[in-house]
């Protein structure tokens, strides 16, 4: 059974930094996209930063509005996937969500992952890490 669980959610203030963990069991995938979603109270959850990997290459692709400031990674060896999050800005507050889907020819692109269908809806979600911060 996959289990995805996050952590490193918190409060801090504007400008600081936050490392998201989400730890992956139960599964070895070879094609697949991992995403960080977030989302905000009273808005659409939001794709943020994604990674997918054919077995050989790994690419990330971010949403505008966290380019540069977001960096998304992989701990292949202990399946962790990572988001680091830099220059934070109160409009960053949100539940912050990992969720991954499998299979061959799955991509990532500004923030999303898509399939030979299009957007995917994702097969395996963690629960979620609060990020808040303050101006």
């Amino acid at each position: 059974q996959v289990q995805l669980v996050e952590s490193g959610g918190g409060s801090v203030q504007a400008g600081g930094s936050l490392r998201l963990s989400c730890a992956a069991s139960g599964y070895t995938f070879k094609s697949y996209c991992m995403v960080w979603f977030r989302q905000a109270p009273g808005k659409e959850r939001e794709g943020v930063a994604t990674l997918d990997s054919d077995g050989v290459t790994n690419s990330t692709s971010y949403v505008d509005s966290v380019e540069g400031r977001f960096t998304i990674s992989r701990d292949n060896d202990n399946n962790i996937l990572y988001l680091q999050m830099n220059s934070l800005k109160p409009e960053d507050t949100a539940t912050y969500y990992c969720a991954a889907s499998v299979a061959w020819g799955i991509y990532g692109s500004g923030g999303y992952c898509y399939n030979s269908g299009g957007r995917d809806t994702m097969d395996y979600w963690g629960k979620g890490t609060l990020v808040t911060i303050s101006s």
